[in-house]
Parts: structure tokens; sequence; C-alpha cells
């Protein structure tokens, strides 16, 4: 997942026990995108199987809108800012989406969902390199932390022996493509700041995955697989589509609105478990100690780069981001 936070929600600061619930839920979700993918992946191919992906996701969504809002004023909106919501497709959910499904030709579905817990800390290097945004000492130690745990975790997949015939090569450059993933989002989330500021995160969410179906449709016809796909594969891309994007993202905004974009984004640390714990369920993926060490770390790192650890506890009551 990518992750895009609405600027309009930020009066509301409440977590309670339903809300907890629908952020688990949300975790669950979004961390199996990585098994339907894992799944889906090997019959569609990466791009038809992300144009389905983003094109079920689009027309969820699009009902959605239209259901709460009149289409003239929607239509407005997307239209004046159709230049900067192509431009977030891309980044958010075309290009990412479609590295991930490549990563996952030689990486489990565990393994990458756990790369796309550093998603936090591309966006807060990518801020600080380009908006300027503000980083403490605390803070950039995080993101050496977060990104220090995200080699031992590549690391771990490269020399340790998994039964298939990936190469060295073919895992590192797997694993790069997921970083590369991440590294998009952290690039989308500054340039939704940036240019698409004061609209609302449904009418962005379904303006940018439009875009990403307009952009992969001619790949996905280009590259459409010429062999049956089995029943299996069109299940994964329609849950894909459905569940974990159109769903997803409408529990989402549910949260943004209701325990402010803070804490909604905190499900970031939350998806590796449901990725990894549906990994291994369902597709029998080993887990390895240096992969729970790895996703330790990049998870410690992206609760300091984020700002959610405010400060250390033998620092005692000085803020330690000062």
């Amino acid at each position: 997942m990518h992750r895009c936070l609405d600027s309009t929600a930020r009066g509301a600061t409440s977590m309670n026990a339903k809300n907890l619930l629908q952020l688990l839920i949300l975790a669950a979700l979004w961390g199996a995108s990585f098994l339907f993918i894992r799944v889906g992946v090997t019959d569609f191919g990466v791009a038809p199987l992300m144009a389905l992906r983003v094109g079920i996701g689009a027309a969820f969504l699009a009902i959605v809108l239209i259901a709460r809002r009149p289409l003239r004023q929607s239509a407005t909106i997307l239209r004046t800012r159709a230049f900067p919501l192509l431009v977030v497709g891309i980044l958010n959910s075309a290009a990412p989406f479609c590295l991930f499904a490549y990563a996952e030709l030689t990486l489990s579905a565990g393994v990458t969902s756990v790369i796309n817990a550093s998603t936090p800390l591309w966006g807060a290097l990518v801020g600080f390199l380009w908006l300027r945004d503000r980083l403490s000492a605390l803070r950039t130690l995080g993101l050496v932390i977060g990104f220090l745990g995200v080699l031992m975790l590549v690391w771990d997949q490269i020399a340790a022996p998994d039964g298939t015939a990936a190469t060295p090569l073919t895992t590192a450059l797997a694993a790069g493509a997921a970083l590369g993933a991440t590294l998009l989002y952290g690039i989308a989330a500054n340039y939704t700041k940036r240019h698409l500021t004061g609209v609302d995160a449904l009418t962005v969410a379904t303006g940018t995955m439009t875009g990403a179906t307009i952009v992969l449709l001619p790949l996905a016809l280009i590259y459409w697989p010429a062999a049956p796909i089995s029943l299996h594969a069109w299940g994964a891309v329609i849950a894909l589509g459905v569940a974990c994007t159109g769903v997803a993202y409408m529990l989402f905004f549910h949260l943004i609105a209701v325990a402010g974009p803070a804490r909604a984004i905190t499900v970031t640390f939350v998806i590796p478990i449901f990725g990894i714990l549906w990994g291994a369920l369902f597709l029998g993926e080993s887990v390895s100690p240096g992969m729970i060490e790895g996703c330790g770390v990049i998870l410690v790192g992206t609760a300091l780069a984020t700002g959610v650890v405010k400060r250390l506890p033998w620092i005692g009551t000085r803020r330690a981001d000062t």
C-alpha cells in the first residue's frame, strides 16, 4: 500500500476501540494485498494484474464518490486538477504497484510487506530534501535505523537459501524494485502535499486510480497473457481491486476523518504482521529469524522517523526532538 493523507481532517484525534478494530481490519486487507499479488502475478503478468487492480478500484471509488456528492462538483475538481491527479496516479499506484508485482515474482509476500513498511522513511527523507521539512536528530536517527533494517532484510534474503531458483542478483533486483516502489510512495505523498492540498482524500483516490488505469490499460492489452488464466488468479485480482483497494481506501478515509492522519498512518506498523501471517498460512512461506529481526528494526526506525516516538525513555522528560 500507498498512502496519501487528506489534510482536511486535522482536527480529528480520537482513536477508540472501534477505530482500533477498523485499523486492524485495514492492516489485514493491505497485508493480504501482497498475498493476492503473489497468487495472481504468475498467471496475469505484472501490467495486466495491476491494470485490473486499479481499474476495479477506480470503478468502486467512483461509485462511492458519485453517491456521496453531486456529480458536477466532483467532475469540476477532477477536471481542474487532472494533471496532478495523473502524476500522483503514476507515482502512487501505477508504477509502484507494478514494481511490487515484479518483486513478488521472486520475493515472498511476507518480505515485500516488510519492505513496504519503509514507505514513511522515504516520505520523511523526500520531505526533508524537497519541501525542506524539519528533521530532528531523533527523526534522522530513525531514518538511519530504518534503512539499516532494510539492508538486514535484503541481506537475509540474498544469503539464506529458500529452495527456489532465484540467484542473488535476481533477489537483489527484486528487493530493489520493492524499495523503488516505496520511494515512489514517498515522492507521491510529498507531491500530493504540495499540489493537492485542500482536495478531499476520496476525490484524490478516485482521480489517481482513474489516472493509473488510463496509464496501465495499454500495457495490459499489449502484455495480456496468451495462456488461460486460472480461477485462483481471477479471484486474487478481484479481491485486490474490491477489498484491498476499494474497501481498504474507504476504511482508510474513515480513519483519517475520525482519528486524524497521524493515527491512521500507524497502520503501516501493522501491515507487515499480516503480510507475514497470510504468506505463512496460505502460501506456506517460511519466516526466518533474520526476517523478523529486519522487520523489527525497520518498524523501530519508522516509529522514530515519523515522530510516533517523540523521545527516548532514558532521556527522561526532556523532548528528544528539540
